[in-house]
């Protein structure tokens, strides 16, 4: 008795596993491309005035619409911008004294450069390290260096490949303002982007 009861599921299952197979075989369509349409939500003119609806009208007329852009992002290719166009757009970063770390300001401008040189996929940067006027020669070569490998590692670890970035630092070489006050030294703590190529 338990044999055929086993047997009998068995049987069962099997049916059941074919069945689905078929059941499958009959759902699955061609791919087409998905064209994005325009859903109204007034009922047919026909229909009776109460608040349920059977089907939405598609409005054909609203994607030819002026307020409505159907974007196929595929068939677009992105514009590049210029290299000078590129230049002017590319945001310096600043540091405090004595440091290399990223401040939540310096993150949201090299986030922004991203962008830009994820629009730009050809072009290449080279990150200048720049330092105010206080410390020697030699620290702040060291230290203009670590600033600029920040940036570096922060846009590779967003997405940019390390070959189209190059490093140097200036140390205090290259001052933006050559006054002695905080606010020009400040100017002074930073990393430019010039684009190489």
């Amino acid at each position: 008795m338990k044999e055929s009861i086993n047997q009998l599921l068995l049987i069962f299952f099997a049916g059941m596993f074919l069945f689905a197979g078929c059941a499958t075989q009959d759902v699955v369509k061609k791919e087409e491309p998905i064209v994005p349409v325009a859903i109204s939500a007034k009922p047919d003119e026909g229909a009776s005035k109460s608040k349920t609806f059977d089907k939405p009208t598609v409005a054909t007329t609203a994607v030819n619409s002026p307020n409505v852009k159907v974007v196929d992002q595929k068939s677009q290719p992105t514009k590049e911008t210029s290299i000078a166009d590129l230049q002017k757009s590319l945001e310096n970063i600043y540091f405090d004294f004595d440091a290399s770390t990223l401040s939540d300001t310096a993150r949201q401008a090299l986030s922004r450069n991203f962008d830009l040189l994820m629009k730009n996929p050809r072009a290449a940067i080279r990150i200048e390290g720049n330092c105010d006027e206080r410390g020697s020669s030699e620290y702040n070569l060291a230290l203009g260096e670590r600033r600029a490998q920040a940036a570096v590692s922060y846009l590779t670890t967003m997405g940019i490949p390390s070959g189209r970035l190059s490093i140097i630092s200036y140390g205090k070489e290259k001052p933006a303002d050559p006054g002695h006050n905080e606010a020009a030294l400040a100017k002074n703590r930073r990393d430019e982007f010039v684009v190489i190529k």
